[in-house]
């Protein structure tokens, strides 16, 4: 079976990957890893099974959420995005993780098959698989203002 230290290091690979590549954001584990995101947030999540069961979860505020889907859709102005907008790209953004780190695990795991991702806002959002499940959190901050966090949760399928 595959390790945490594994699982974190394909998360965060697979974060910087894509906030790299499609939002043009780079980022970096943070320095802080106690650092809360405050108030109203977003969780974007996406569900896998076959080897292993879980899902990949990221969580950001609303408005580095908004500037993620801002930079995404290359738009001066965050302002611009409605709040369908800014959900659709928090989706697409954790599939596209999901999808680097599926490549960098599946040696070990074998194939995952993987649901469509959903989003979510509220305060104080949280994701578990309770009891037994192993979980990865990674956080990263982004042009110094933006904390994200990344998590991954999993046990073996069956």
């Amino acid at each position: 079976m595959i390790d945490q230290v594994c699982f974190s290091a394909a998360l965060l690979e697979g974060a910087q990957e894509v906030f790299s590549t499609m939002v043009f954001m780079d980022i970096e584990e943070s320095s802080d890893p106690d650092q809360q995101i405050d108030g109203d947030s977003l969780m974007g999540s996406i569900t896998f099974n076959n080897g292993i069961e879980g899902c990949l979860a990221i969580r950001c505020s609303v408005a580095s959420a908004r500037t993620i889907a801002a930079d995404m859709l290359g738009l001066d102005g965050a302002d611009e995005l409605s709040e369908n907008e800014i959900c659709d790209a928090i989706g697409e953004i954790t599939n596209m993780v999901m999808g680097s780190v599926k490549s960098r695990i599946q040696t070990q795991t074998g194939e995952l098959v993987v649901s469509i991702p959903t989003v979510v806002r509220g305060e104080r959002l949280a994701s578990s698989m309770g009891d037994g499940a192993g979980k990865v959190v990674v956080k990263v901050s982004a042009e110094d203002e933006h904390v994200i966090e990344f998590l991954f949760m999993y046990r073996e399928a069956g």
